[in-house]
């Protein structure tokens, strides 16, 4: 069997990946499947993290709006971070993954307290890591997260789990015409203020020389497609 291109990667899944056909909270049978995906990833001899957003049970950007201020929106989404977290680790439990939760917030008796000595003894053990909390500071996206923890356990790349099949110059979805990239820089994605990933992911992505790669979760096998370098994804290097 062939090596896998990658070693270790970190799996950036938002919560609104977790919604399935609703509109809120965690479709059941679409949190298995994305487990279940995972698995078989992990059964491939790559070493997984996945940092969870908070999006289908909170946003703390949107309440700010409403007079909440913007730290206690972003702490409120840290919280759901960690709830979304303890599904997805359930979920992969189920699926036949040794996973464990570790938050950036000490919330003892809940999960684990985020250590990177520890996170780096449980993966080479196995264990599927589920990083939730975000950085345990407000103003900082789970895309920052992603490409942080990235950098501090040595993994080969992100891999930013989407609903659209890569980086497109605007949303599809709203605009026929939008142009998709195969390729880009970071400094690119920077420039033409791309909303895949915030600008500080793609900073500090640049700055780590950490490849980060934009596929569509939606299907069943799409990550251990993507981890083979197959199906339609947009890479984004230096």
């Amino acid at each position: 069997m062939a090596e896998p291109p990658y070693r270790r990667v970190i799996i950036k899944l938002s919560g609104e990946a977790l919604v399935g056909p609703g509109d809120f909270g965690i479709h059941q049978p679409t949190l298995e499947r994305i487990a279940t995906d995972v698995v078989a990833a992990r059964g491939s001899g790559v070493a997984i993290g996945i940092v969870i957003g908070g999006g289908n049970i909170f946003r703390g950007v949107t309440v700010s709006k409403s007079g909440i201020p913007r730290a206690t929106g972003d702490m409120m989404g840290m919280l759901a971070t960690v709830m979304n977290g303890l599904a997805l680790e359930s979920a992969l439990e189920k699926a036949g993954a040794s996973a464990r939760v570790m938050s950036a917030l000490a919330m003892p008796g809940v999960c684990d307290l985020y250590e990177r000595r520890r996170a780096l003894r449980l993966l080479d053990q196995g264990h599927v890591l589920v990083f939730a909390g975000g950085i345990g500071n407000p103003f900082f996206t789970t895309d920052t997260t992603a490409v942080l923890r990235a950098a501090e356990i040595g993994a080969d790349a992100v891999f930013k789990a989407t609903d659209v099949d890569g980086v497109y110059s605007a949303d599809p979805k709203q605009d026929g015409s939008a142009q998709r990239f195969d390729h880009l820089t970071h400094g690119e994605a920077i420039a033409r203020n791309l909303k895949v990933m915030d600008i500080t992911a793609f900073a500090l992505a640049r700055e780590n020389h950490m490849p980060i790669i934009v596929f569509s979760v939606r299907q069943s096998g799409a990550i251990s497609a993507v981890l083979r370098g197959e199906g339609r994804f947009t890479v984004v290097r230096e």
